[in-house]
């Protein structure tokens, strides 16, 4: 692998591929052809910008140079530094941060808020799906319009600038924020987050892209340098960021942890040669939430402002361009990028002081089309799915979410159904929906007499100013194993077994990381769990609560071995008396923590187990953030990946679930057999201070790295099942604009209209001594078709796609002589092939 990026290699550039190269469109290199367009190699059809969206696309406006500096001039030293930091809100509207402007001299305020799936701010908003929910449909114009919500809700809600999207790749399935991220592909991932970014910008608020860079785990983020090397970055890790940058983004939040040694709001390798002097961006960089560690250094580096205070960029910033350590003209710099965005779109003369209505009808509709759209079918077998006939008037319904409305892990208002109601009406008058819980998440209540002395447990108020406590005894005959639930609206009661505090406030430790289970009851409380083993005999039980200024509510409840298996005793009899069986199961993460394991959390594994045991048509819908390990697959029937579905996400599974739509979602990212043996899995989790993370993969990310050493995936990178058939047929090739134009035939063989995603992927070049991945995603194309109708289908492979950065020439090389061309269902599933001649010039 090269070595680490240098800044004086990056400044050293190649053009020998020309604007094309360094000028990447909607889709960088590749891109699908949308429907109606041209088979021209290397362009798009962008769709048409909404009205008034022409600064935010990101040309200049007439006369704004000159406006903008005309307010520098009239700007003091201490108005300049206020531009380049946040600082508290009066009005509470801008709950990621705050930049008050300058009222003397027109310059509004900017408030922030944080996406990706919806608008986190002070009143309702839509709960979108998950990014990776929205990948999963390979749809570039899809993510344009998941853009312009995110977009038009920031502005009705008083927003200016939207934390969103992640631009980073999905490199581990252990990371704990993947459900935000698109892919492990860069092609896919710069297709999406430019089209999302297009879309924010639309609507007139500016898309913040994050983290940058190499932001692929949340365990140590702060701590941790991500080391790679400069082929690496260019053609994997940074693709995201290269789209977003090309197609305008407004601002780049830097990420919080090191790059090649350097802290990447302190890195001038990555904010000023490769972001502004390569690409040429011409927004500002701000920092994550207080990650601005030295005042000098990052604003020399290319740092913009920092949020959400003025720690290194307020006071200690004007004393440093007073005492000559930092030049005003850096001062200066920084303030003009900001300005000149902010004029971008409309800030500076008023255009955009009106605000649109929130539309939550075109909200919950959107939601719930990305919903449809991106559920991928990873196993339907025995006809399982969908349900019809008999099978769909006779339903079992298990899980403990299913009764409980989730929109994911992000932003938004919650859902409007649950999956057991939306089941249930799906199905219609006169057939049979049972529930079972199948496992207890939240607890059963402590009998007030199991204690000696006797306390109630269960709903105790402690007033404001108050504390209350209690300490007693209680025998247990046989050893058991029970898992401890807290619920508290308050400051988190103290609560000992034996002496050992068993929800300790851990330094650093993430608050919302519940081990993947939920981590609120069903009214809202807080709730926090342990499992811990105990032995027969005595025991002592502790508990103390505070009331606060407020006053706490909390509740103290148990699961036992004996409740456990009663609720999977009840969940296989329920699955029995059923025709069909729906296991709903889930899993949460959190800011700042991984993912321990693959597997699912709880006792879902050895639930799913029994229910299937006892009813072969069994269909399991996921509601997980990444790659699940599914020890329990061979005896299902049906396996339905979903994610983080969103508000509309229960409406959305019974759509499919029922035939009503066709499951037109395909993997984003490859589901391991083994969850020792992926890209990443050497790299460690959660480094101390200093610890490093290497990129040992290279450019083999994601189903490449599979590729390159022969290792079987569970299911592989773009793999997804239809309900209808599909045949491929009579693939061509041929040079066309530098590129290639490929050419094949989709035929629905099935009975049913389906949804299709035809993919296309590209061999190594012979001529280049560069290592290469043995197949690379080059293009891909979703249709519907209805039974026995076919497309010819025609997709456009450009120069970017057919080369590889050269880290001796610090630039692009055309992979020349022939080269393979591959098309079909998945990067495993490629029934055509077809060879090539790519000739330079």
């Amino acid at each position: 692998m090269s070595g680490a990026l240098s800044r004086r290699s990056a400044v050293r550039l190649l053009g020998a591929l020309g604007a094309a190269g360094a000028a990447l469109g909607a889709g960088g290199c590749g891109a699908p052809l949308p429907p109606g367009a041209t088979a021209r190699t290397g362009t798009r059809t962008a769709p048409a910008p909404a009205a008034g969206a022409g600064a935010a696309a990101g040309a200049g406006r007439p006369g704004s140079a000159a406006r903008v500096e005309a307010l520098l001039e009239r700007l003091t030293l201490e108005e300049k530094t206020a531009l380049l930091h946040g600082a508290p809100d009066p009005a509470a509207r801008g709950p990621a941060g705050h930049l008050p402007g300058v009222p003397r001299l027109g310059i509004p305020p900017l408030r922030f808020a944080e996406g990706p799936a919806g608008v986190r701010a002070a009143g309702p908003a839509t709960a979108l799906p998950a990014p990776v929910v929205l990948a999963s449909a390979f749809d570039p114009a899809l993510a344009r319009e998941y853009g312009r919500i995110l977009g038009r809700e920031g502005r009705a809600l008083g927003q200016d600038v939207l934390l969103a999207p992640a631009a980073g790749l999905i490199r581990t399935p252990l990371g704990g924020r993947n459900s935000e991220a698109f892919s492990e592909d860069p092609r896919l991932t710069a297709d999406l987050v430019a089209e999302v970014v297009r879309g924010i910008q639309d609507e007139g608020v500016v898309a913040a892209v994050r983290h940058f860079a190499l932001s692929s785990r949340e365990q140590g983020r702060h701590t941790a340098d991500a080391v790679a090397g400069e082929r690496t970055l260019h053609e994997s890790a940074l693709r995201g960021f290269e789209a977003a940058a090309a197609a305008g983004a407004g601002a780049v939040v830097a990420a919080p942890h090191k790059v090649n040694g350097i802290r990447a709001c302190e890195n001038r390798t990555l904010l000023e040669d490769v972001l502004r002097d390569r690409w040429g961006f011409g927004g500002w960089v701000l920092s994550h939430r207080d990650t601005s560690h030295g005042t000098v250094a990052s604003i020399g580096a290319g740092l913009d402002m920092e949020m959400p205070g003025g720690t290194r960029f307020g006071a200690p910033l004007v004393e440093a361009v007073r005492a000559g350590t930092v030049a005003e003209a850096s001062v200066d710099q920084a303030v003009r990028r900001i300005l000149t965005v902010m004029d971008r779109f409309g800030r500076l003369d008023g255009r955009s002081a009106a605000r649109p209505a929130r539309d939550a009808a075109a909200g919950a509709r959107l939601a719930r089309r990305v919903a449809t759209a991106g559920a991928v079918l990873l196993r339907n077998e025995r006809g399982t799915l969908p349900l019809s006939g008999a099978a769909a008037r006779s339903l079992a319904v298990i899980g403990p979410t299913a009764r409980m409305p989730s929109a994911g892990a992000a932003g938004g208002t919650p859902a409007a159904a649950s999956p057991l109601s939306a089941l249930a009406r799906r199905a219609g008058n006169g057939a049979s929906v049972v529930h079972a819980a199948g496992e207890d998440i939240h607890g059963r209540p402590l009998p007030a007499d199991l204690l000696t002395p006797p306390a109630a447990l269960d709903d105790r108020w402690v007033a404001a100013g108050r504390t209350w406590s209690h300490e007693g005894r209680f025998t247990l005959t046989a050893d058991d194993d029970w898992t401890l639930l807290v619920h508290y609206s308050g400051e988190r009661p103290t609560v000992r077994l034996d002496g050992e505090e068993l929800f300790p406030l851990r330094q650093g430790a993430a608050e919302q990381d519940a081990g993947g289970l939920p981590a609120a009851a069903p009214d809202g409380l807080a709730l926090r769990r342990r499992t811990v083993s105990l032995r027969a005999g005595e025991h002592r039980l502790s508990v103390t609560a505070r009331g606060g200024p407020r006053g706490q509510r909390f509740r103290l409840r148990r699961t036992t071995g004996a409740t456990r298996a009663a609720d999977v005793a009840e969940a296989v009899r329920v699955a029995k008396s059923a025709r069909s069986v729906v296991v709903f199961a889930h899993e949460e993460t959190a800011d700042g923590a991984d993912r321990a394991s693959l597997g699912l959390p709880g006792g879902q594994a050895a639930l799913i187990e029994a229910v299937a045991a006892a009813n072969p048509r069994t269909a399991v819908v996921l509601n997980t953030p990444s790659a699940t390990a599914m020890p329990w697959l061979a005896r299902t029937g049906a396996v339905l990946q979903m994610y983080h579905p969103g508000q509309e996400g229960a409406e959305a599974a019974a759509s499919v679930l029922f035939g009503d739509t066709d499951p037109g979602g395909r993997l984003t990212q490859t589901f391991p057999a083994d969850g020792r043996r992926t890209p990443a899995a050497g790299s460690p989790q959660g480094p101390g201070p200093g610890g490093r993370e290497e990129y040992t993969e290279g450019v083999h990310t994601g189903h490449r790295w599979y590729d390159a050493q022969r290792v079987a995936p569970l299911f592989p990178f773009g793999h997804g099942l239809s309900y209808t058939s599909w045949e491929y047929a009579d693939l061509a090739v041929r040079p066309e604009g530098g590129g290639l134009r490929v050419e094949f035939t989709v035929r629905n063989t099935g009975r049913r209209k389906g949804t299709e995603v035809a993919q296309v992927y590209v061999g190594p070049s012979p001529r280049l001594a560069l290592e290469q991945p043995l197949r690379a995603l080059a293009g891909y194309r979703r249709l519907t078709l209805g039974p026995g109708q076919s497309e010819r289908v025609a997709v456009g492979v450009d120069v970017r796609a057919l080369s590889c950065w050269d880290p001796e020439k610090h630039g692009w090389v055309l992979g020349t002589g022939r080269r393979e061309v591959f098309a079909g269902r998945s990067s495993r599933d490629l029934p055509l092939r077809a060879g090539a001649v790519v000739r330079s010039g």
